[in-house]
């Protein structure tokens, strides 16, 4: 495991996986800040549809292109952020692999690729690393923090590259997409009753429409599946580090671990943990705790003295926790971010989480 000030100053992207409520997105921007403090152009695109990096910023909307955030005083770096729109992206993706602006338009136009751009299962992710792709191969970015949605979903933005090219390779896909073959005279009973079958549920002309879309990318399937291996080649690269943020909770360090197994059998190893809302130390251990509070048992003092003891109980229990999460990318340092007294909604709320971030350890 590499220090995480190290990652945010020598990587090219930081890929933040973790739970949904640990805090992920925080963390992600805070990344963000941290780089653009040390002299980066970093951008922070998050994957998930809920606007909480446009909360954590304090801006009322973020769109499907970087827009400056931050800019610190005299370190020449700066902090965009952006949140990703599946569909502007999808069409992106279409109009560049066309062969002309007439397929391109086909394509675009037709209403089975409508809904597949906006609510397919899958699209997201693929899109999602599509614009991970555009935005390193623009130049204009020192570093990308990726800030994926909750750790089952993050698996599946891994895993799109691979899915994509399975796809090409399905022989449904193949025979559907085969040059010359209308939507019912598809070679073969088998594949003829089936989509039959189908146009009486959804109708014809759904069935119609898909086949022709799918049709559409006739000679497209290449540059699709050079920007998966692509995709693929820099999250795997060293130039890609994946952080992983957990809280100390039980049930939240349950899920890192399982996340970082998952990865690993992928073949993306954890460089990073970082552990978010930390608990503040107390001065005492907690067997001290343990004793002042029996001390003081039934005088005026015996509640605040057992809520010491309760706050240093919790405190061991979660330096055991973090202890064990060493382990998930090396056993290298885990960084810590402490419990604010606030939740972070503004700039300054981030430069506040950066500064526990980029500490050395």
């Amino acid at each position: 495991m590499t220090g995480l000030s190290t990652l945010i100053t020598q990587r090219r992207v930081l890929v933040c996986c973790g739970a949904g409520g640990v805090g992920k997105t925080t963390v992600a921007a805070g990344l963000g800040v941290a780089a653009a403090v040390a002299g980066r152009r970093a951008v922070v695109v998050t994957i998930d549809p809920a606007r909480r990096l446009a909360d954590a910023i304090g801006i009322p909307h973020l769109g499907n292109q970087p827009a400056e955030v931050f800019r610190p005083e005299d370190s020449g770096g700066v902090l965009a952020a952006m949140m990703l729109d599946t569909k502007a992206t999808f069409d992106g993706v279409v109009s560049r692999f066309a062969a002309s602006p007439e397929q391109a338009e086909a394509i675009i136009a037709n209403p089975f690729y409508g809904n597949v751009s906006a609510t397919l299962s899958g699209t997201q992710d693929y899109m999602a690393v599509e614009k991970l792709l555009d935005l390193h191969d623009s130049g204009l970015w020192d570093l990308i923090v990726v800030d994926t949605p909750p750790t089952r979903d993050a698996l599946a933005f891994l895993e799109a590259p691979r899915l994509l090219t399975r796809l090409l390779d399905n022989p449904v896909y193949q025979m559907v997409t085969a040059p010359g073959r209308g939507a019912l005279r598809l070679v073969g009973g088998a594949a003829r009753t089936v989509l039959r079958r189908l146009s009486r549920v959804v109708g014809a002309a759904v069935v119609d429409d898909a086949v022709a879309f799918f049709r559409g990318f006739e000679g497209m399937e290449q540059g699709f599946r050079n920007r998966a291996a692509r995709a693929l080649a820099l999250l795997g690269g060293p130039g890609a580090s994946f952080v992983l943020v957990a809280s100390a909770r039980a049930d939240a360090l349950d899920e890192a671990s399982w996340f970082a197994d998952r990865a690993a059998a992928a073949g993306f190893a954890i460089d990073a943990v970082v552990v978010n809302r930390v608990s503040p130390p107390t001065r005492l251990s907690r067997a001290e705790a343990d004793e002042l509070a029996e001390r003081l048992s039934g005088a005026e003092l015996a509640g605040p003295a057992r809520a010491l003891e309760e706050l240093a109980a919790a405190g061991a229990g979660e330096r055991t926790r973090i202890s064990a999460l060493a382990g998930l990318g090396g056993g290298g340092p885990v960084t810590e971010v402490p419990q604010l007294a606030s939740d972070v909604s503004d700039l300054a709320g981030l430069q506040a989480v950066a500064g526990h971030l980029a500490a050395r350890p």
